[in-house]
């Protein structure tokens, strides 16, 4: 049996009621864990629930029409990453999942447009761009609202990161974890549906954690699952944080391990949303971290990276 690691659910709205209290709620689930559970996010639940109506439609359509979304070179920036293509770092098996990748959508023109490509839109499913569109601004202000807490929590101004994260290279993930058939694995017995793996970007949104699977590594080297109550969103720090902080918050390890045997004929949708700082921003360490590393821009860490989980 997994242990379920130590996150009190905090409410999103108290960083607009008591900023400071916000910040030593969420600093402190961060320094222990790297990860926050984040209730009262203020998110529409119609809205998800568009979302995810529509992630469903495209996922369900034929093989062959999804494979038109696939984009040769594009690294997995825009449109579907297939099944058994990510691997985590360090892994040979890939895991368990296709996804959908949607950006930050930039006017002509734009400086950024050369490293942010286009997004793609499925023809097949109408209701796709509106209501997909919709989550990604919704989960991006809700990024934005977190690291106001997290900058307080580092003794920064609150607004710190409004101009790094301003045009940020943000993407929403659209997950699809297919039911587990052990009988039908074949090469790929063994894998999970995501190996362990630390997140390149800012801090991570997650949306969808309430079906199991979802764990991280604690400080002892024990995996712990995280139990996100329904209607709550799941926050974790990335690598991007954990170097700026000179890891004064930790990027965690985590996973999503296969589902019990009475839950793997069921397929397990999940909606991460990873908050990055615009490509030219350099991560240089803060000071008051245990560890200085060399200045890098955001675009080359990420391109460093996305080489290192095979998409690049």
């Amino acid at each position: 049996m997994t242990l379920a690691a130590d996150i009190t659910p905090i409410p999103l709205s108290l960083i607009d009621i008591d900023l400071d209290a916000a910040a030593a709620g969420f600093g402190d689930a961060f320094a222990r864990t790297g990860f926050a559970v984040v209730s009262d996010h203020g998110i529409d639940q119609g809205l998800i629930d568009a979302a995810m109506a529509a992630t469903k439609a495209f996922f369900a359509l034929p093989e062959a029409v999804k494979q038109r979304y696939v984009v040769p070179g594009g690294g997995g920036q825009r449109g579907l990453t297939p099944f058994g293509i990510e691997a985590a770092k360090g892994e040979a098996k890939a895991d368990l999942k296709e996804f959908w990748h949607v950006g930050r959508t930039l006017p002509p023109g734009h400086a950024y447009r050369a490293v942010m490509p286009d997004n793609l839109w499925p023809d097949e499913v109408p209701e796709f761009r509106a209501a997909v569109g919709a989550l990604y601004a919704a989960l991006d202000a809700a990024g934005n609202r977190m690291l106001r807490a997290i900058a307080v929590h580092l003794g920064l101004p609150a607004d710190f990161f409004v101009d790094p994260v301003r045009d940020g290279n943000s993407v929403l993930r659209l997950l699809h974890y297919p039911p587990v058939k052990p009988e039908s694995l074949g090469d790929a017995a063994g894998a999970i549906r995501a190996g362990a793996h630390e997140d390149i970007n800012v801090i991570t949104l997650l949306l969808g954690a309430e079906e199991a699977g979802l764990q991280l590594l604690d400080k002892t080297g024990q995996w712990r699952s995280i139990d996100a109550p329904p209607g709550s969103l799941v926050c974790n720090v990335g690598d991007m944080l954990q170097r700026l902080t000179g890891h004064r918050l930790p990027s965690t390890t985590h996973r999503v391990v296969n589902p019990a045997p009475e839950r793997m004929g069921v397929a397990r949708y999940s909606t991460p949303f990873f908050l990055h700082f615009r490509p030219d921003y350099l991560i240089r360490t803060l000071p008051g971290g245990p560890r200085d590393e060399p200045p890098i821009t955001a675009d080359d860490y990420l391109r460093e990276r996305l080489r290192e989980i095979k998409l690049l």
